[in-house]
């Protein structure tokens, strides 16, 4: 998108390329992780992973603190594309909000119908319906011009779809032990930040100052912590104040953070989490697991449910004519991307923790069924890419 009117032009494109390359260093330290569980190495593993630092372990810090580091970039991007990029008008939202929305319903409803008769295991209904951006373009990197630009910003739009979902879900589903007065001061703080961008605060450190404290607080409140990161970019200034000398030429704050922590979330903080969270120690675990109603409600709910509800709602719109194949796209090519969005790992493991966090033995289940289910998913839609037919999709 070109800059018009004054309008920023949309950071799209890097953040395509940070997100792929991130999701080559995620699915690194994934493997690695999974290797350090099963080695010699992984007493010393799970024993640095629970230590103490202050009041929290390493664990809760990586899983509370850096992670609302990454919902505030998932927060700036669903900022900035909502109201000045690729998703900043109904026509453009329509196809990835409708295929979003499918991906959601479709792995949720067969995670239930695999665990209709478990109540405890229902709390986990929303595990396989988050699709992991930064693995799906790092699959999608691999196979370079093959797959037109045109789906890859489909992908990213859905991604940044169903990540807002996400975030409603965690904030309507997974908070318990309401404190009031630490709600009511995570609420005064963000009146302040509010006010500030009302007001025309330009700089980034009183946000980032008081966004830290409304972490504090949303983390006493009994609200997950992380969601403090996505309040917080809702309250970042997207525009320039007009007429002002640094307004010629200059990118807004929330330009300016989200280019900030692009590298670091890619390179640093999802790695991190993947790396924390994805070992998976095979010691006293048998192939039985992987028949577990919960292992295969998450698995097939990542691996079919993606298709059916991506694939699926997808192909009902534009079939009916109320929208398009992306441009330069075939049917297979669109397919090969709907099996991607079955790639679940990070925020699905985030969700699982969430779900089950008093219940280790649920929390491995639900591991192998998000790493069995996103690793069939990742290779079925390379495949399919690499041998779907390119021809441009015609109209009419």
């Amino acid at each position: 998108m070109k800059a018009g009117g004054g309008r920023i032009p949309s950071m799209l494109r890097n953040f395509l390329d940070s997100e792929a390359a991130g999701g080559l260093v995620l699915m690194g330290a994934a493997v690695l992780a999974l290797l350090v569980a099963n080695s010699p190495l992984a007493p010393g593993y799970f024993a640095a992973l629970h230590a103490y630092l202050g009041p929290l372990s390493v664990l809760h810090w990586i899983n509370d603190a850096l992670m609302a580091v990454f919902f505030l970039m998932v927060g700036l991007e669903i900022k900035r594309e909502m109201l000045d990029g690729q998703l900043s008008s109904w026509s453009r939202r329509m196809l990835p909000g409708i295929a979003a929305l499918g991906g959601m319903v479709a792995p949720a409803l067969i995670y239930v119908a695999f665990n209709a008769g478990d109540a405890q295991a229902l709390r986990g209904w929303a595990i396989p319906s988050a699709t992991d951006i930064a693995f799906a373009l790092g699959v999608l990197s691999l196979l370079g011009p093959r797959v037109p630009a045109s789906l890859k910003v489909f992908l990213a739009a859905l991604a940044i779809i169903d990540d807002l979902g996400a975030v409603v879900i965690i904030a309507l589903f997974y908070t318990s032990g309401l404190s009031l007065p630490d709600l009511g001061l995570a609420a005064a703080v963000l009146a302040v930040l509010y006010g500030m961008n009302r007001m025309g605060v330009r700089s980034l450190w009183p946000y980032l100052l008081l966004g830290a404290v409304l972490w504090l607080f949303v983390l006493r409140s009994g609200v997950h912590a992380t969601l403090a990161g996505v309040l917080l970019a809702l309250c970042i200034p997207i525009h320039l104040t007009p007429g002002t000398p640094e307004a010629t030429g200059a990118q807004s704050p929330l330009h300016r953070l989200e280019h900030a922590l692009a590298g670091p979330v890619a390179f640093f903080v999802v790695p991190l989490f993947g790396f924390a969270n994805a070992g998976v120690s095979f010691s006293g675990i048998g192939p039985e697991i992987l028949l577990e109603p919960l292992t295969l409600g998450v698995a097939v709910g990542l691996l079919l449910g993606k298709v059916i509800g991506v694939f699926g709602a997808s192909a009902l719109l534009i079939r009916s004519g109320a929208a398009d194949l992306p441009a330069g796209a075939s049917w297979g090519q669109f397919f090969g991307v709907a099996l991607l969005c079955g790639i679940g790992f990070t925020m699905s493991l985030f969700i699982g923790l969430l779900a089950f966090a008093n219940a280790p033995l649920l929390q491995e289940e639900v591991k192998f069924g998000i790493l069995g289910g996103s690793v069939v998913a990742g290779l079925l839609g390379y495949a399919v890419l690499r041998v779907a037919p390119r021809e441009q999709f015609r109209r009419g």
